[in-house]
Parts: C-alpha cells; sequence; structure tokens
C-alpha cells in the first residue's frame, strides 16, 4: 500500500513538472478483444490507500501492498481530470472526457463547450462489432454511465438522457433505476413504457432477470428503485442492495461470453463519491470494497482469456479531499469508526457534526464535501495495459483504448 501511494505521490509530482505527457512508447499492436473500463466515482489514491489500511487493521497489520485486486494490476498511471472551464471537474465533464477523449464544461454531457455532440467511442465499437454494456450502482441515466451513450446541455436533463438509452441500440444497461421517471415536472410517459417500446426488456431485480435473461437487449434495475430517487447522497450498506455491483458485471459477463464475439464492459461504482461528498469513512471504504468484488469477476474472466483481455480501473475525479493522518495523530483508529458505523445499523443516523467529530477523532481528514482536483490512479492489466503507464490527461485514456483510432 505504503509502496504504491509513494510511486503515486511521485507521478503526481512528475505530472505537475511534465504536463503530464504518456510515459509509455511502445504501443501493442491491435485492439483487445474483451475490454473492462471501471470507474471508481470520487475514488483519489487516498480513498484506494484508506481501503488497504482498513483491510490490514482487520488482519492485525498496519499496512500492506495489494490489498485490493486492482493495485496488484502490473501497470500504474495518473491522469489529470479538470473540465473545459474548471480546475475541479463534474462527474459529467469528466465521463464525457473518459467516453469522448474531449473535454467539455461541467454540468455538460457529452457535448463540446459550445453545444457540439460528441460521440462516445462506445459507438464505434459498437459498430466494429462489439457488444456494449453500461452497468453502475446509481442510476442508469445518472452522469457518468450517461456520457457513454447520451448528449445533453446538462446532466440533469434526466428524462432527455433516459430516452437516448433505446437509441443507442447497446446490448445491456444495468443500475438503479431511472432518475426523473416521469420527466421535471412529473407528467411526462413513465420512460420504462417508452423504452420497453422501442425493444428493451427492463428487469426489475434478479427474479426477473432470471426470467427474463434471454432477452437481446435488456436493462437490470434494483428490484425497487422502478422510480429511482438515488439522488441524495444516501449511501445503503452494500448488503441492502438486491444486485451487488459484481452480480451486474457477472450477468454481463455471462450475456457476451457465450459465443467469443468482443466485447466492451464499462461498470462505474458511483457510490464511492456519494460516500465521499458526506465524508463517510466507512462508507467510502465499503463501496471501493464493492468496486473490487466486481473488478474480481473481470479478472477471472481475464485469467481464461489473457491474451485478449484489457481491464483498465481508474476514477473521474477525488471526493472529499480525503486524508490519512488529521492533527496530530499517527494511528488511524479504525476500530472506532468500524464500531460507530455497525453501531448505525442500516439507517446512517451519525448526524454531519457528530461525523465530523468521528473523523478527527479517528485521525482521518476531509477538506471538502465536494470533488477535489487532484489526478486520480489509473491501473491496468491485459493486452495493451502497459500503454496506461506515466502521466497523462483523463482524455488519452479512450485514445489507448481504442488505440488513438
Amino acid at each position: 500500500m505504503y509502496r504504491n501511494f509513494f510511486l503515486l505521490t511521485i507521478l503526481a509530482a512528475l505530472c505537475a513538472l511534465t504536463g503530464c505527457t504518456d510515459g509509455n512508447r511502445n504501443e501493442p499492436e491491435g485492439q483487445a478483444k474483451y475490454i473492462f473500463l471501471f470507474i471508481g466515482d470520487g475514488m483519489g489514491q487516498a480513498q484506494v490507500a484508506a481501503t488497504e489500511s482498513y483491510l490490514a487493521y482487520q488482519n492485525g497489520e498496519l499496512g500492506g501492498i495489494g490489498r485490493l485486486s486492482f493495485t496488484k494490476f502490473p501497470y500504474l498511471g495518473m491522469a489529470t481530470t479538470f473540465s473545459a472551464n474548471k480546475n475541479i471537474t463534474c462527474s459529467s465533464a469528466a465521463g464525457t472526457a473518459l467516453a469522448t477523449g474531449s473535454k467539455t464544461n461541467n454540468s455538460m454531457l457529452g457535448e463540446t463547450p459550445d453545444g457540439k455532440e460528441l460521440e462516445s467511442f462506445t459507438y464505434r465499437l459498437k459498430d466494429k462489432g462489439y457488444r456494449i454494456g453500461i452497468i453502475s450502482n446509481v442510476p442508469v441515466n445518472h452522469a457518468t454511465p450517461a456520457s457513454f451513450y447520451a448528449n445533453a446541455k446538462s446532466r440533469k436533463d434526466y428524462y432527455e438522457i433516459s430516452l437516448q438509452v433505446p437509441e443507442s441500440g447497446f446490448d445491456y444497461f444495468a443500475g438503479d433505476g431511472f432518475l426523473d421517471f416521469n420527466g421535471k415536472d412529473g407528467k411526462k410517459e413513465d420512460i420504462d413504457r417508452i423504452i420497453e417500446g422501442k425493444g428493451y426488456t427492463i428487469s426489475y431485480g434478479m427474479e426477473e432477470y432470471n426470467a427474463e435473461k434471454g432477452a437481446e437487449k435488456l436493462i437490470l434495475c434494483q428490484k425497487d428503485n422502478r422510480k429511482s430517487d438515488s439522488e441524495n447522497y444516501v449511501v445503503k450498506h452494500t448488503e441492502e442492495e438486491e444486485i451487488s455491483l459484481k452480480e451486474m458485471v457477472e450477468t454481463a459477463i455471462d450475456r457476451f461470453s457465450a459465443d467469443g464475439k468482443p466485447f466492451f464492459i464499462m461498470a462505474e461504482g458511483g457510490t464511492i463519491d456519494w460516500a465521499g461528498h458526506n465524508n463517510r469513512t466507512m462508507p467510502m471504504t465499503e463501496k471501493v470494497l464493492e468496486l473490487d468484488e466486481a473488478v474480481k469477476e473481470a479478472y477471472a474472466f481475464y485469467l481464461k482469456h489473457p491474451d485478449e483481455t484489457l481491464i483498465v480501473v481508474t476514477a473521474d475525479h477525488e471526493t472529499g479531499g480525503l486524508t490519512l493522518g488529521c492533527g496530530k495523530g499517527e494511528n488511524i483508529k479504525w476500530d472506532m469508526l468500524e464500531n460507530a458505523w455497525k453501531a448505525a445499523g442500516k439507517k446512517d443516523i451519525i448526524g454531519d457534526e457528530e461525523n465530523a467529530k468521528l473523523n478527527k477523532s479517528a485521525n482521518i481528514g476531509w477538506s471538502t464535501g465536494g470533488h477535489t482536483g487532484i489526478p486520480v490512479p489509473v491501473y491496468a492489466v491485459g493486452h495493451g495495459a502497459e500503454m496506461f503507464s506515466g502521466c497523462y490527461d483523463n482524455t488519452d485514456i479512450p485514445k489507448k483504448i481504442m488505440r488513438g483510432e
């Protein structure tokens, strides 16, 4: 853990000094047949280090390297995250950068600052015969997943974004329902009826999915979230979710891998960001661990197809300005944090003031309830993974995936 943290600190310094030029010079030939892109929303290096520190604590240790599956990956990079108009990005601008390779203004989605539509590289992959899966543990029409299939002047145009789901023609979506299910005014037609009317099957929960999984085009949603209200940064315990991020990825792999056709899967751990906005340390580590479980599913597939598979794990930005160490404390008091989170039960009854005192007492610091502008880590393994070492901008990530096409 500390070795990776040290390396990333050096990389961040080099990024600032060199303008984040690409350190890789030997690009492999050919595009990966099977591509996984995992995005930990709000997951900076501090979130990764904190989670590994917590795992070390559980084993009676102070630290360790590679306790998360993706920190064992052989290639490590660092990406800057600024948007077209702000040092500190929002998720839609960052998602646009990761999906299209172009910068845009905060709050815009899949469009240039002057309003011209940008195309996600997922459409080029689709044209090349790849199956496409867009997955998140937040709503399907939220900023990050939407960046890979939609164009909107505002990320808040949820209903209009939802209408673009069937227009994409993508094979599989999974998430926490749809925001603005009947539009902002609540008077528009149910969005699921429109989507199903255009050839998609929507399964609410695994029981429905298992009965309908033979559908050609399918959207998997949490059982009780037909009309999602998940934009209030409330983070549920992972065991409360009927369908975990891991299961969403697992179903996508099962759907796509049977006939050997190429595929691309984007999977977002969106609730890491929500925990960061609330400065909730234990929920944040729990959600990083949930993302890691999903990455393990992809890695198991990689082990069967090591020469044809690429896995990239990164973040759109860091959230919360997390630091390990606050005041004069030199140890993180994980027992204090863990006991308080368990005592809160399945409802987070810890108030903001009490939470701030708890973090300080445990020697955890949070500097903001928003995003920060620090570069984020990029972890890669598999075919072409060496291209992701070094320092670069987030707009370079899709270009590396697409081999500059």
